[in-house]
Order: structure tokens, then C-alpha cells, then sequence
């Protein structure tokens, strides 16, 4: 098959990564590619955004299957355009993809169909969103109704930190803010492969959201990750399929938008059982770098039995998984570009490239993310300490790291 992954980042590294690893796979596109997916591809000059280009590139070439990575391009509606053009893609379409575009709109599902969630209200008006803040008081969660590459989201502990969130999430015209309770617990990552009511768990894994050690600091789009996780148990995962992802599947088949391709639950396990955080309407990144690894049957076959309705049997590596991002200096507020990187070909790691590009020969910062290096061990405890001493050989004047990804997870023993 001629297989096409479309978008440029770390996940859609992965996502190659585990596609170029399918038997099924004669010739693997990216459009665009990064320099990491070059290695094991063909990289194409289309942007993720130019839907007409992605829909020529694919019908030109041919192209038997086509897997989306980001958010923005599904929001866009390139599912709906390649659909239209009689062309073979794993993603949601654009109304299914408000699952993650628009929180209003998965809240109001999850409302009506008792999907356990954070109570929460949604706001057009930034004196009503005040005066809400102020009489339910901190913690509480402040989350902008759009897409935000994984920011646009304050846990407030402090009031005048939800107050400081809505004047700048109002700063925007025509926003909405929806406005939640702050649910306390343990996070966890679980993401399915979906088509209409047909819904198949894939391992699951934990991101690390903060900016820094201790989860201090801003939200990110995720410093690190591992996979899987001791403390979410057989049984939690199975409740959660039985309560939150088959529910939410079936709930967008009856509301008219049904969903085709990775349905992503950020879950947290709180006193009263599993809640959803949030859906995503795609892979997580940095997840998809973890869990991708550590699949040993093949990628292709699963995406194909699942879009035909045929059964999915999926076979994973004991192994654990251990990923620890290297993002730009100033990262989430800023990032860096141009500065020189050096080392990632010498390391007995997978390196999954974030936003890198090639510069007179020379491989260079391109972005907020910039790395992840992902090991696989037996335990967590030596994933740990493999990534961390293969993530100090690399050189670049303009990355920074966390030190404790997945160290909650061991300590909790």
C-alpha cells in the first residue's frame, strides 16, 4: 500500500514510525514531514493546512490510506475533502472533529448523555464569567472554548489567577470560555481507535502537562510521557471504556456526527471513579510516542479492520516505554529557531522529532517542542534512567527538559 501521514510533528513522527513498520507498507508519504520522518519516508512539500494540495498529492500518487496527526488540519475539514474525492483517510470530519475544536460542544454531550465529566458552565461574557468565578472561588479550571495546541487551559489554585485567565481569554472577540470544577486525582491518557459504535482501547499512557519538575509552571502540549502505567489497573481501563469511550462513540453516532479515527480521552481517576477531562479528536503528542513503540502487531491492519468493522486483535510489548520531551528555552511562552542541534544520530534511543528542520546541512530548533527520546526497558525505573542518560548526550545551546516523568508512577509503589 501507499500509505500517507499527514502533518510535521512528534506524533506524526510516531505515527510514521509505527506505519513504516506494517508489512502492508510498500511507500510512506508525509506532508510535510520533519527531517526525523525523512529517514523513513518521503517528506512532501504540502503544507498540513493546504487541504486542495493534500487532496492532488493523494490522488496523483495514488494513495491507499491516509492518517491525520494534527487538530488544526481535521478542524479544517480535510477528511470531508478527501472523502469527497473517493479517497481512503483515517480521521474524524470536521463536525465530528468538535469533539475537541469546540468544549462546549463535547461538554454538552457528555452532559446529555451522562459521560462523567467536571461540572462546569460555559461563558460569552466576561462579567457573567467573573461573577461565576468569584461565587464558586478557586480551585477552579478556566478552559477556552477553541483549539489551542494543548494551552488555552488554567488551573487556577489562586482566584486572581482564573480572574487574570478570563480577561485575557476575552481579550479575544467572539471567544467562549467554559468553566469547570477542578477535579483532583491521577491523569491518565487512554486512546482508541473508533469507527462509528466500534471503539478498541489501545495501551494506555500518562503525559505531564506543567512546564516543569514538580508540575510547576504553565500548561504545555506535554513534557514527557511513559507507558503503561502501574497504577491504572485491568479493571480501571475496562471502566472506563464501559462508561466514558463506548458511551461517547455511541452519543456521537445518535447526535449525527459519528467518529472515524483516534478518539483520545485525557481521564482522571478521582475518589468517585473515572471522569473525563477532555476529548481530542486525534492521537496525543507526546503519547503517541510512547504508546506506538510498544505495538507489535501491525499498525495498518488494525486502522483497516476497524474502518471495515472487521474484529481488531492488537498484541503489545511487555515492555515499558519512557519519553522525555527537550523543548525550546522560554517553551510554552516562546520558542526557538535556528538554534544548532547536535548528537541525535549516536543514541541508543528512538528520537521522535517535534520541530526540527534541516539548515546548510545542519539540524536545527524549529519550534517549541523540538525533541522526544523514547527507551524501552522492563521496568519504569530502568526506562528512567536510560532516557535520562541518553536525552544529556544530545547538544543545543536552546533546549530544556523536565528531570521526573514517571516519577509519580514510581514512587507511588
Amino acid at each position: 500500500m501507499k500509505i500517507l501521514v499527514i502533518g510535521k510533528g512528534g506524533r506524526e513522527h510516531a505515527l510514521a514510525y509505527a506505519c513504516h513498520k506494517s508489512k502492508l507498507c510498500d511507500e510512506l508519504y508525509m506532508a510535510p514531514g520533519n527531517p526525523g520522518m525523512a529517514k523513513i519516508g518521503t517528506c512532501v512539500d504540502v503544507s498540513d493546512s493546504d487541504i486542495e494540495g493534500l487532496v492532488s498529492f493523494a490522488k496523483e500518487k495514488q494513495i491507499d490510506l491516509s492518517i491525520v496527526g494534527p487538530e488544526a488540519t481535521l478542524s479544517l475539514g480535510v477528511v470531508d475533502a478527501f472523502q469527497k474525492a473517493g479517497l481512503k483517510i483515517f480521521g474524524p470530519t470536521k463536525a465530528a472533529a468538535q469533539v475537541e475544536s469546540s468544549k462546549d460542544f463535547a461538554k454538552n454531550i457528555m452532559a446529555k448523555y451522562g459521560i462523567p465529566t467536571a461540572a462546569y458552565q460555559t461563558f460569552d461574557d466576561l462579567e457573567k464569567a467573573t461573577a461565576y468565578v468569584k461565587e464558586k472561588g478557586a480551585p477552579i479550571v478556566i478552559k477556552e472554548d477553541g483549539l489551542k495546541a494543548g494551552k488555552g487551559v488554567t488551573v487556577a489554585q489562586e482566584l486572581s489567577e482564573a480572574l487574570e485567565a478570563l480577561e485575557a481569554a476575552f481579550c479575544q472577540e467572539g471567544n467562549k470560555v467554559v468553566i469547570e470544577e477542578c477535579l483532583v486525582g491521577f491523569e491518565f491518557s487512554l486512546i482508541c481507535l473508533v469507527h462509528n459504535e466500534q471503539v478498541i482501547p489501545l495501551e494506555i499512557a500518562q503525559d505531564h502537562k506543567p512546564v516543569f519538575d514538580g508540575d510547576k509552571g504553565p500548561n504545555t502540549g506535554g513534557m514527557g510521557s511513559y507507558s503503561p502505567v502501574k497504577k491504572i489497573t485491568p479493571e480501571i481501563v475496562e471502566n472506563a471504556m464501559e462508561t466514558i469511550m463506548k458511551p461517547m462513540a455511541k452519543a456521537m453516532v445518535q447526535e449525527g456526527v459519528s467518529f472515524t479515527g483516534f478518539l483520545y480521552g485525557g481521564l482522571m481517576l478521582t475518589q468517585d471513579g473515572v471522569k473525563v477531562i477532555e476529548f481530542n479528536a486525534r492521537f496525543g503528542d507526546p503519547e503517541a510516542e510512547v504508546v506506538l513503540p510498544r505495538l507489535e502487531s501491525d499498525f495498518v491492519q488494525a486502522i483497516l479492520d476497524v474502518m471495515e468493522n472487521k474484529p481488531v486483535h492488537l498484541t503489545w510489548s511487555s515492555k515499558v516505554s519512557h519519553g522525555v520531551v527537550l523543548a525550546s528555552t522560554n517553551y510554552p511562552a516562546s520558542s526557538t529557531k535556528g538554534a544548532v542541534i547536535q548528537n541525535t544520530d549516536n543514541l541508543d534511543a528512538l528520537v521522535f522529532h517535534m520541530g526540527t528542520k534541516m539548515e546548510k546541512d545542519q539540524l536545527v530548533t524549529d519550534g517549541g517542542r523540538v525533541l522526544m527520546v523514547v527507551t524501552l526497558e522492563d521496568t519504569l525505573e530502568e526506562a528512567y534512567a536510560h532516557t535520562y542518560k541518553e536525552v544529556e548526550k544530545i547538544e543545543c545551546t536552546d533546549l530544556f527538559y523536565r528531570h521526573d516523568i514517571g516519577k509519580k508512577d514510581m514512587d507511588h509503589e
